[in-house]
C-alpha cells in the first residue's frame, strides 16, 4: 500500500514524542455515570475497570451543569422541536431562532453590543483572532496563552508577534512602546483564567495600557480576553476574570459553552460591527456547522440558571469547596498556587513523580491530569485538579485522604 512509507515515519515521530514524554496516549473510556446519591457526587465507569468507581476531577465542568435535569430536559425539548443537527452552516440556511436568541443572551449577559457563536471555543478564538489580523497587524501575546492563541497568530501571519512576560504589564508596555510607527493596529491577546494554573491578569492595567497606546496606531489597539476558564466559574455572578478585577472594557471577549455552562460550543462577544465582520469572513464560523439548536437551548437554560438566585448560590458553593481543597493541600504539605479558581494546581516540579502520583490516584478512583514537561517548563511539573459543583464535602474529603496516604507511603 501507498501509505506504508509514511505509516514508518509517523511510527517514528510517535515513538520520539513518548521518548520525550509528550505522548498523550490511549484515552479512558467512560461508559457509564452514576448519578449523586447520599454524600457522594457522580462517579464514571471506565472500560476495562469493572465496577470500579472514580472522581472526576479533571472535568471544566466547575458548575455540574451536565448531569443536571434542567439542562437534559431543555435539550430533549429543543430537539424534539427542532431536531437533532442544524443540517447546513449557517449561512445556507442552518440557523435556527435559538442561535439568534443564545448570541442576543450572550451579548446581554456581557454587556456587549453582539455576540456570535462557533462550534468550539477553539474555533472561536481561532476564527476571531485569525480574522482581525491583517499585513499591517501586529499580535502582542502572553507567554503563557493557550494553544488556540499561538496557532490563530500562526495561521494568520500577522506583520510581528511579540511575546510579553506571563501577566508582566510593564513588559506589554515596552512591547507597545517598540512597535509604534512598525504597523497600524494591534492586537494585546490573553487568557483570562489561564488554564494550568488558575491565575489571571490584571485587566484593569491591561485595559489601561491598552488606551494608553490606542491613539499611537492608525487602526488602535485592540484588546481580547479569551475567558473560556472564567465564565462561569469565577466572580459573584460567574462573568469570569472580567467581573473578578472589575474591568469590563476588553474589546473582545471570548469563551465557550462547553466549560462551566456545560454544553458545546465557543462564542465571541465584541461591537456590533466586529461581530458583522466576524460573520462575513471567519472560515470556522461560514464553512463550518453551528451546534445543535438542542445544544443552543441547553445554552440558554445554563445562563438562565446561572444569572440568578441559584447560580449565585452554586458559585458561592464552588468558591468554598475550592478554599476547604487547596487549603487541605497546604496542610498535607503540598505546594499549590494561591488563587481562588477551581482550577487548583498541585505543584510536583518532577515529572516522573507526576507520572506516580497521577497512577496512584487512579489506582484509588481519582480522575487528575498530570502536566509534564514540555507541555510545562521543566520544575513546573504538577497535577491539575479541578473542582466542581459536583463534588460534595465528602468527595473533597476523600480525596484529600488519599493524598495523604501517599504521602505517608513515600
Amino acid at each position: 500500500m501507498s501509505i506504508e512509507r509514511m505509516n514508518q515515519r509517523l511510527a517514528a515521530d510517535l515513538e520520539a514524542m513518548a521518548a520525550e514524554g509528550r505522548l498523550k496516549g490511549a484515552e479512558d473510556v467512560i461508559v457509564g455515570v452514576k448519578r449523586a446519591a447520599d454524600d457522594c457526587g457522580p462517579r464514571y465507569l471506565l472500560e476495562g475497570k469493572g465496577e470500579q468507581e472514580f472522581i472526576r476531577m479533571n472535568s471544566n465542568s466547575y458548575l455540574g451543569m451536565p448531569m443536571r435535569p434542567e439542562m437534559i430536559k431543555a435539550e430533549e425539548e429543543f430537539a424534539e422541536r427542532y431536531g437533532t443537527g442544524p443540517g447546513a452552516v449557517r449561512f445556507i440556511n442552518g440557523t435556527f431562532k435559538p442561535h439568534v436568541e443564545l448570541e442576543g443572551r450572550l451579548a446581554d449577559f456581557h454587556g456587549k453590543e453582539a455576540a456570535i457563536i462557533f462550534s468550539s471555543a477553539y474555533a472561536a478564538v481561532l476564527g476571531t483572532i485569525s480574522s482581525l489580523i491583517d499585513k499591517q497587524t501586529a499580535v502582542v501575546s502572553d507567554a503563557l496563552n493557550h494553544n488556540c492563541i499561538i496557532n490563530a497568530a500562526r495561521l494568520a501571519k500577522p506583520a510581528e508577534k511579540m511575546i510579553y512576560k506571563h501577566l508582566d504589564m510593564g513588559d506589554l508596555d515596552r512591547k507597545l512602546e517598540s512597535l509604534k510607527g512598525r504597523c497600524e493596529r494591534v492586537l494585546v491577546v490573553t487568557d483570562g483564567v489561564f488554564s494550568m494554573r488558575g491565575d489571571y491578569p490584571d485587566l484593569k492595567r491591561l485595559v489601561e495600557i491598552v488606551e494608553q497606546y490606542n491613539e499611537e496606531f492608525q487602526e488602535g489597539v485592540i484588546s481580547i480576553v479569551d475567558d473560556s476558564h472564567g465564565v462561569g466559574a469565577y466572580g459573584a455572578s460567574g462573568r469570569g476574570t472580567c467581573e473578578m478585577t472589575g474591568e469590563n472594557g476588553v474589546d473582545v471577549l471570548i469563551a465557550t459553552l462547553g466549560k462551566a455552562l456545560g454544553v458545546n460550543g465557543g462564542y465571541a462577544a465584541s461591537s456590533a460591527k466586529v461581530v458583522e465582520y466576524l460573520r462575513e469572513t471567519a472560515p470556522l464560523y461560514i464553512y463550518s456547522n453551528p451546534i445543535t439548536p438542542a445544544e443552543a437551548g441547553a445554552s440558554l437554560k445554563a445562563l438562565d440558571m446561572l444569572d440568578s438566585n441559584r447560580g449565585r448560590e452554586m458559585l458561592a458553593y464552588l468558591k468554598e469547596s475550592t478554599a476547604i481543597f487547596r487549603s487541605g493541600l497546604q496542610d498535607l504539605g503540598y505546594e499549590t498556587i494561591d488563587g481562588e479558581h477551581p482550577v487548583v494546581p498541585l505543584m510536583v516540579r518532577d515529572s516522573q513523580e507526576t507520572i506516580r502520583l497521577v497512577d496512584y490516584l487512579k489506582a484509588q478512583g481519582v480522575l487528575v491530569v498530570g502536566l509534564k514537561y514540555p507541555v510545562v517548563p521543566r520544575g513546573d511539573e504538577c497535577l491539575r485538579f479541578q473542582v466542581s459543583c459536583d463534588h460534595t464535602r465528602a468527595d473533597i474529603e476523600k480525596v484529600l485522604s488519599i493524598l495523604a496516604d501517599y504521602k505517608d507511603k513515600r
